[in-house]
This record gives structure tokens, C-alpha cells and sequence, in this order.
């Protein structure tokens, strides 16, 4: 038979490994108090917010510097809902900024007694985003970082009325003699075999609520007890001043607690002997117990038993207070989440129930036990469905109590990719053209948005002049702005007219939008079978490929996309693609560019026919009426205009360049804002007139086609030239891969995208 010594050695390795709950004396845990006040004095609701922060960093704002930014933050939220989780959820900007704001009103203010409710349609990750999110609650809740304590009543034996004769069983009694003998050893094995549970002659009595120990501190004296506790440092400060704290001076320990105290200070008459009684362990979640986390699913049937208890320790408790039965060790499944969270997946059959037995603690924040009032104070979170929050509605003492955080279709085209990323591998992107992918998304978002958006219409206007870019019903524009980008091809007077007011209100109107179109499900089976159909090792995936897929399930399904949606998205994505290929071919000696612009704008400010030194580049100038139009020309500056433009760039050069930019401020005349804007629009046009030559040169088509095999030698070494650094920068400036380069080359030329754009201009 195999030696298996080797494989179980390995359990060794688990032995530091487990989880330790050391039980502290009072004295012991206000030490733990005084070394780390802000993990310890914590309710459920600091706790969750204090997870939320240690896993999501503080965002970032992309337009923080805009004074019109509403802080619509990219928050990272990978550790919070993707590492380590059976199930990945991904969270796009919109629904990142909604939990951040939830997760923020704890914060602001004192507990509010609320029951959250995460709203969604079918197939929008509701159960795995709350599943994710309960499983790095516990995981940080059970940390050190997210450590608290616990209430433990450690009661001593000889505290049992009458000593030895109170014993109610020769076992209890033999048990009891044993060990007063000395002979622990046995005392112990007798104790376990009648429920005892300490080898010195105690028993603990565990809070059933989960009660902070501090709570145990009578309210009247709590006060000037941490006054004198604490020196008078920042958390003191904090602790008597901010809302998040009030909790610690006016709530109440459970029933069963005030009970324990009460009948010990009758038998001690001592309060400080009564507090030695009183320890404090960590308090430890497990979701599959119910403990500190319990999760009701809509088939779940309810309890049996209403009323929970300990039959041991309740006849250990009448012993010890003669019988008297004034400390009834009973509470419901609800103390078993006290200070913790309780979930309802999805608000239906038994849920139902369940929901509506949470209105008394929604409101009061207390349950009947029998005859005992027990406290709750428990983070309530549900999951429904659009067609189930009608329940809530006839209810209209449910209205305030509730608070609803949507969540809806992925809206945002980065996170719906980062989905299919996760599903189907990171290699994905090694089978499409740049860009190609996130038009995918595109599609699959198109669906789910409203085709009429009444903010963007006010913005915007008329949204003809964006038909390069844009669709006629803004979808497009929309999802750039819900990805937290503002697009470059937006014109000056529309960014300017793009208020707060105006993003706010955007904003807002998708909490509207999400709820119908392709679920997650659906992409997912949809992306499976595109990429199944058109991945080849030959050749990457490209619009044309994408296209035809789409219009097929638009023949089944007219509804499925607005009318000209995809047209709108392939002369997006040709015009976009037509610039990165220009921008690859194109370069310029910006040097003598910079001279040119230099010499134009002293030139203007002499008469034509004078010959000048330009004083800022040392050259020589003839001003005449040629030399004018030949920097004209490359500005696009027609014939019948030309006077004027000259007479506001010397306007300008004189009243603004001049004495205020370069006197006033100490610039240099490349940074004043008038070169700056000769020189963008002298290159500008320059790029869009780079492909001219190449169009109508045919060996340029066949050199593209012959790139990176044996023939492509055979071109002339400018043609060589060209085609490699075109194909060079499209790599390095706009990630494609060399094959990419290549086929988007072939794909611009051999559909005359260049042409079909000729007669356009496109300014930002």
C-alpha cells in the first residue's frame, strides 16, 4: 500500500492557518479600543462602507480640471467584483457611480432604518453582483483589517445558586467534585458529556444580536466614560461630533444582555464585578450558517420554528438565577444577522412573505420574540425584477423605507468588451481590426438605449452636422459620454455649450435607459456565434463581416436596431479609420513649418511689396501678394477672404499675442495662442491631403497588398519607403498588429474611403 505520511504532511501547512477568535476580558478589549478606535467602534454600516473603500480606489475624472465636470468618477471595481469570484461581474460606469453614491450616504449621516433594493431586468447580473458583493463582505468582515468584537457573557460555575446542590445531574455533580479535587482531566470529559464548556469552571453565554460590548456601558455614562477613555486627540474629536458615531450613544444592548446584567448587579450589587462577567470575542460571518450574512433565495422555505434558543444554556441560566426565568436565552433568525447584512434574492413566492415581515424592523428597527423585544439592526438588501415592484407600490407604507439603486443592461461599450473579454479570452483581440470590437458592443448597446433622448436633443440641436460621426438619433454621442469621454470631433460651440446642467441631466436619463434590448445572456450567445463564424487565422474581423451578421438579425427582428444605425456606425468607423491612415502617412518638416507660420504673421503686420527682417526668425521676407497665398493656400483660405484673415491675424498678433501673451506673460511666440492655431490648422490640412498622390498611384495599391513578401522589393525604393512607414506608424501609434495595418490599408484604398469623404470637411 502507497505511504500517504507525504500527502497528509501537507495539512501541517494549514495548522497557522486557522482562524484564531481569542476571547478578551473587558479590560482587555478596551485596550483593543484605545490602540484602534476607528476598526473597533464600527457598525454594520461603516463596516460595509470601510470594504467598499479598502477595495475600490477613489476615482478618477478625466475633466476634473473642466469647471462644468459633475464628478461622473471611473471608478475601478475589479477587486470588489471580479478577483477571485466564482462568477466575474462587471460593473460599467454608470452602475460604478450608483454604488458609490450609496455606499457614500452611509457616511454623511446616522444609520437610516432602509431596505435597498437592486432593480434590474431579467439577465442583467443582479444575483451574481449581490453574491460578489456579500462574498467580499465576509471575506473582509472576518480580516483583521475588518475585525469586530462580540459580546460573550463568561459566567463561573460557583456562581450557580447553592453551589454543588444545584447541579441538576449526578454527571453535573460528579463533574463538579472532580474538579474541585484537582483532577481537571476528568472533570473535563465529564463536563463535555453533559454540555459544559470550560475546564475552569465556566460557561459563556454568546450575545445571539452580536452586540458590541460597548453597548453594555449604560447609556447615562457613556459619555463622560469615553471623555475619559480617550485623550484628546482627533478620534475623540470625531467621536463626539460626527453622525457615523451617534449609533455608539444611543442604541441598546440586546434583551438578552440587559437581562444578564440586570440579574447579576442584583446578585453582586457591583457593577464593575458585573463588567468582568462581560467579554468580547470577533465577531465571525459565515453566510452558509446565517451567521452576520443570510441570504433567502425565493424557494426557500420558511423556518419551522420561529423561536431559537439553547436548551443547555437556558437551564444553566435558570440555575443560576434561582429558577426565576428572567433571562430567556430565545431570539429569532433575525439576531443571527444583526450587524450583519440580510438578502432576499428576487421578491417573489416566499420572498414576498418575507418582505412584508420586514416592515416593523424597516420602521422601528424591532421584532417580537414571544414575549421579547429584540433589536435589529441589520443592512437590508433585495434583488427585483421590473414586474415585481408593483408589490411595493400598493404599499404605501413601504414608500420611504425604500431605497432603489438601478441596475440595468450594460450601457458603457469599454465594460460590455471587458465581458466578452472574460468570457471568451483575452486573445479575442488578436481576431479583429482596432475598433472592430467595440462596434460589436456598439450594436449590442444600441439596442438597449431609448431612440429618443430629450437632453441630447436640446444639446445638440441638429445633429445632420455630426453625419460623419454620429447616427441621427445621437446613440452614438451618447455612449461616448456614458463611457466618461467627451469626443475631439465635437465643435467648439457644442463643448462650450456642455454645462453641468447639460451632463447632469444626460446622466440622469439613463437610469431610464437599459431595461429593454439584448440582455447579457443574449450578447454573450450572440458574440459566440460572430466570433465562431468569422475568426479566421487568414483574416481579422472587420466591419464588413460585422455588418452582414447584424442585418441578418435585423431582417428577423425590424425593432431590433433604430433605422440606420449600423450605416451611421460604418461611416463613423470609415471616416475614424481614414484619419489614422492619413495620420500614419503623413510627415512634415515641423521646423520649417513653424518658420512659415513665424514669417506670416510678422508679414501681415507690413505693406505688400516691403522687404523685411523678421525679427524673431532672422529671415529676409519680400511680402508680396504670392507670398501671402502660399501659407494661405496650405490654411485653405480662399481668395475672396484672404484680406480679412490677414487683418485678424494682425488684430490679433497686436492686441492679444504681442502685449499680452508675450510681454505680459513672458511666452515665446510658438506658445501664444494664435501660432498655436495657425499651426493646427496648417497641419491639419496638410494631413487631410496626404492620400492624394497614393489614390490614383496603383503600384501604391499592389505594394500595400505585396508588403512583408518577396515581390514587394520590386517597387521603387519611394514607394518602399512610404507603404513601411505608413505601416510602421499604424502599429506604434494606433495599436494595430502588422497584418491589421496591412488590411485596413487595403481596406481604405480599395473602397475609396478617402474619396467618398472628399467633398467633406471636418472640423472639431
Amino acid at each position: 500500500m502507497r505511504d500517504l505520511s507525504k500527502a497528509m504532511a501537507n495539512f501541517e501547512n494549514c495548522r497557522g492557518k486557522l482562524s484564531q477568535s481569542p476571547v478578551l476580558s473587558f479590560k482587555e478589549f478596551l485596550g483593543e479600543v484605545i490602540a484602534a478606535p476607528q476598526r473597533v467602534i464600527r457598525n454594520v454600516y461603516q463596516v460595509y462602507t470601510d470594504m467598499v473603500d479598502s477595495l475600490v480606489c477613489d476615482g478618477i475624472d478625466e475633466y476634473g480640471d473642466d469647471p462644468e465636470s459633475i464628478g461622473f468618477m471611473k471608478y475601478d471595481c475589479t477587486k470588489l467584483f471580479v478577483d477571485g469570484a466564482d462568477r466575474a461581474f462587471f460593473a460599467d460606469r454608470l452602475f460604478a457611480n450608483r454604488v458609490m453614491r450609496h455606499v457614500d450616504s452611509f457616511k454623511v449621516g446616522a444609520k437610516q432604518n432602509k431596505i435597498y433594493i437592486f432593480d434590474g431586468p431579467h439577465g442583467s447580473g443582479k444575483s451574481t453582483f449581490l453574491n460578489n458583493l456579500l462574498q467580499k463582505f465576509e471575506e473582509y468582515a472576518n480580516s483583521p483589517e475588518g475585525c469586530r468584537y462580540e459580546v460573550v457573557w463568561r459566567l463561573k460555575q460557583d456562581h450557580l445558586v447553592g453551589g454543588v446542590h444545584s447541579l441538576n445531574s449526578l454527571t453535573e455533580k460528579l463533574a463538579w467534585v472532580l474538579e474541585n479535587e484537582g483532577k481537571t482531566e476528568l472533570a473535563s470529559e465529564m463536563k463535555s458529556a453533559c454540555g459544559a464548556n470550560d475546564l475552569s469552571g465556566h460557561f459563556d453565554v454568546p450575545c445571539p444580536s452580536h452586540d458590541n460590548p460597548l453597548l453594555l456601558i449604560p447609556k447615562e455614562i457613556r459619555r463622560q466614560f469615553f471623555d475619559d477613555l480617550f485623550e484628546n486627540e482627533e478620534f475623540k474629536w470625531q467621536l463626539f461630533t460626527e453622525k457615523k458615531y451617534e449609533w455608539i450613544f444611543h442604541e441598546e444592548p440586546c434583551t438578552i444582555c440587559v437581562s444578564l446584567y440586570h440579574e447579576l448587579l442584583k446578585k453582586f450589587q457591583d457593577p464593575y464585578r458585573v463588567m468582568e462577567c462581560v467579554h468580547a470575542r470577533p465577531f465571525v460571518y459565515n453566510r452558509r450558517l446565517g451567521e452576520g450574512v443570510s441570504v433567502f433565495n425565493p424557494g426557500d422555505m420558511p423556518l419551522s420554528k420561529a423561536v431559537l434558543g439553547n436548551e443547555v444554556l437556558q437551564k444553566k441560566l435558570d440555575i443560576m438565577f434561582a429558577g426565576s426565568k428572567h433571562v430567556s436565552y430565545i431570539y429569532s433568525r433575525y439576531a443571527k444577522t444583526n450587524n450583519g447584512i440580510y438578502a432576499l434574492m428576487d421578491i417573489k413566492s416566499h420572498n414576498t412573505e418575507r418582505l412584508m415581515e420586514l416592515h416593523n424592523i424597516i420602521s422601528d428597527g424591532v421584532h417580537k420574540v414571544e414575549d421579547v423585544e429584540e433589536r435589529v439592526n441589520s443592512l437590508l438588501f433585495a434583488l427585483m425584477n421590473p414586474e415585481d415592484k408593483k408589490l411595493i407600490e400598493d404599499l404605501q407604507a413601504f414608500s420611504d423605507r425604500v431605497e432603489y439603486i438601478n441596475i440595468p443592461y450594460v450601457l458603457d461599450l469599454q465594460t460590455e468588451v471587458d465581458i466578452y473579454r472574460e468570457n471568451f479570452g483575452k486573445h479575442i483581440d488578436e481576431s479583429f481590426l482596432p475598433r472592430v470590437l467595440h462596434n460589436f458592443a456598439r450594436v449590442i448597446i444600441a439596442t438597449r438605449l431609448r431612440t429618443k433622448s430629450e437632453a441630447m436633443e436640446e444639446w445638440i440641436g441638429t445633429p445632420e452636422k455630426y453625419e460623419l460621426y454620429c447616427d441621427t438619433n445621437l446613440q452614438l454621442l451618447k455612449m461616448e459620454i456614458f463611457t466618461g469621454h467627451i469626443p475631439e470631433w465635437l465643435r467648439e460651440e457644442d463643448v462650450a455649450s456642455f454645462t453641468a446642467k447639460r451632463r447632469q441631466r444626460i446622466i440622469s436619463e439613463s437610469e431610464k435607459d437599459g431595461w429593454k434590448g439584448l440582455s447579457g445572456r443574449d450578447s454573450i450567445r450572440l458574440f459566440n456565434e460572430f466570433y465562431s463564424t468569422y475568426a479566421r487565422e487568414d483574416k481579422l474581423i472587420d466591419m464588413s463581416m460585422l455588418g452582414k451578421f447584424f442585418r441578418k438579425y435585423c431582417k428577423e427582428d425590424r425593432n431590433i436596431l433604430p433605422m440606420g444605425f449600423l450605416d451611421s456606425l460604418l461611416r463613423m468607423y470609415n471616416f475614424t479609420v481614414l484619419q489614422e491612415v492619413k495620420e500614419s502617412l503623413y510627415y512634415y518638416n515641423e521646423e520649417q513649418i513653424t518658420r512659415e507660420i513665424i514669417n506670416y504673421i510678422f508679414a501681415v503686420n507690413f505693406e505688400v511689396g516691403s522687404v523685411e527682417t523678421c525679427e524673431f526668425t532672422g529671415e529676409r521676407l519680400e511680402i508680396t501678394e504670392e507670398f501671402f497665398r502660399r501659407l494661405e493656400s496650405r490654411l485653405q483660405i480662399e481668395a475672396r477672404v484672404a484680406q480679412t484673415f490677414r487683418n485678424n491675424v494682425q488684430k490679433t498678433y497686436t492686441t492679444t499675442a504681442l502685449p499680452q501673451e508675450m510681454l505680459r506673460d513672458g511666452l515665446t511666440i510658438t506658445e501664444t495662442s494664435l501660432f498655436l492655431h495657425l499651426y493646427e490648422r496648417y497641419t491639419y490640412n496638410l494631413k487631410e491631403k496626404v492620400l492624394d498622390p497614393f489614390l490614383k498611384n496603383e503600384n501604391f495599391r499592389r505594394a500595400v497588398k505585396d508588403f512583408d513578401l518577396d515581390q514587394f522589393r520590386t517597387y521603387d525604393k519611394k514607394i518602399q519607403s512610404d507603404v513601411t512607414f505608413m505601416i510602421d506608424n499604424l502599429q506604434k501609434k494606433h495599436r494595430y498588429s502588422r497584418q491589421g495595418a496591412k488590411e485596413i490599408c487595403i481596406y481604405v484604398v480599395d473602397n475609396n474611403i478617402a474619396e467618398s469623404f472628399s467633398g467633406d470637411t471636418a472640423k472639431r
